[in-house]
């Protein structure tokens, strides 16, 4: 018998005890104020879209191979022309120097450190030339809004290609803004509006409020127009008159890849490919956006078998956990995007967080290849894989 040394860092002591992204979202949730918390977590509506997202992932049958030689596995692939270590990366996010101030420049930094994409979103709070510096060597990739004013997002454009990112994802799923309930309910918007309920439940969390206070002002980086809730906000920037003829003006603007996000069914899976993209994001905005929308786990194996030949099938919304991100692979994904266990990560400790977080996922997946008998993400087909259902549609 002997006695555990003593982990005096408070930050580490809390992240070497996280082993699951679940572990993560329970050390963010003690640490962040209820408003910024409940941005990353919670969903449109009555959030029925990430439940039946995350309950598809649950709903997952492996079929293991097994004697095979699993000493060493091969996590890494390539996606839209260019490397990545492992089969994932990281999701655009709004508003991400509230989380946790370290906010774009850490996810930029961690993943560059493990050979990871990462994805700056439109409502980001770093420019595009910050992320830039935060990871020069490292695959960079941004996601635009296309707005009212078509001059702020071709603006856009043109920096990131400027910057040196390399795929672009066209977001298709946002005419408008979802009913976030719980940011409504909070008071939620840019800048914070504080009340007595917001100050009470940020008194047990005087790190935050410490860490918020001494660091540059928060805003957007890639906006001017900073104050409102976030349905204001996507409202006021967002336009319902987007259509196929932005596409192709983006199209011929952008000199890197092209991925359209936000895909919820097979037909626009298929009118896409005739616009010359290159890639195809199955996505319901991680529940954010339309309630009841389709499962993009679910969607997967058909789209892949109508397009897959032609362009690049990737799926976010629901991933929590490495198997999650393997069961994906074996359907015919791509590659993959994580956000809420990006974001919980930092809050739960900086670009420290989301380092253990990118170390949980890869954790998991390598052990999952290996129980699977998959040398390589080649060697994962839809035989390792039966997605059990528990939602059919009735008759018509």
């Amino acid at each position: 018998m002997q006695f555990k040394k003593p982990q005096l860092n408070g930050r580490t002591r809390r992240l070497d005890a996280a082993l699951t992204i679940a572990d993560l979202r329970r050390i963010a949730k003690r640490r962040t104020p209820r408003a910024a918390f409940d941005y990353t977590d919670g969903a449109a509506e009555a959030e029925l879209s990430l439940r039946r997202a995350r309950q598809a992932f649950f709903d997952v049958e492996f079929h293991p191979s097994v004697l095979a030689d699993v000493a060493h596995v091969d996590t890494s692939t390539t996606v839209f022309g260019g490397p990545s270590a492992l089969p994932f990366g990281i999701a655009p996010t709004g508003f991400t120097r509230l989380m946790q101030t370290e906010g774009e420049t850490a996810g930029a930094g961690a993943a560059g450190a493990a050979g990871i994409p990462f994805t700056l979103s439109t409502l980001g709070t770093t420019s595009i030339e910050d992320v830039k510096a935060a990871n020069p060597a490292g695959r960079n990739w941004f996601q635009l809004y296309v707005m009212r004013q078509r001059e702020i997002s071709y603006g856009l454009v043109e920096r990131a290609a400027q910057a040196g990112f390399d795929t672009l994802f066209f977001t298709v799923d946002t005419p408008v803004a979802g009913a976030r309930l719980r940011d409504k309910r909070n008071g939620f918007s840019i800048p914070p509006q504080l009340s007595l309920r917001t100050v009470a439940n940020a008194i047990p969390r005087p790190w935050w409020w410490y860490d918020f206070l001494t660091t540059p002002k928060l805003e957007f980086a890639s906006l001017s127009s900073t104050g409102g809730t976030v349905g204001e906000l996507l409202d006021a920037a967002m336009d319902p008159t987007i259509s196929f003829e932005d596409l192709k003006i983006i199209r011929e603007m952008w000199p890197g890849k092209l991925a359209v996000k936000g895909v919820q069914t097979v037909e626009d899976a298929k009118k896409l490919t005739d616009y010359g993209v290159d890639g195809i994001l199955l996505s319901n905005h991680g529940g954010r956006q339309l309630d009841r929308a389709p499962i993009p786990f679910h969607l997967l194996p058909d789209v892949v078998r109508e397009v897959g030949k032609d362009v690049e099938v990737s799926v976010d919304t629901g991933i929590m956990n490495g198997a999650d991100i393997v069961a994906c692979v074996a359907l015919g994904a791509k590659f993959t995007l994580v956000g809420r266990a990006y974001l919980y990560g930092l809050m739960a400790g900086g670009r420290a967080g989301v380092d253990k977080m990118i170390e949980i996922l890869s954790t998991e997946i390598v052990r999952t290849m290996k129980l699977l008998g998959a040398h390589s993400l080649d060697e994962l087909t839809p035989k390792h894989v039966t997605q059990l259902v528990r939602l059919e549609p009735r008759p018509r």
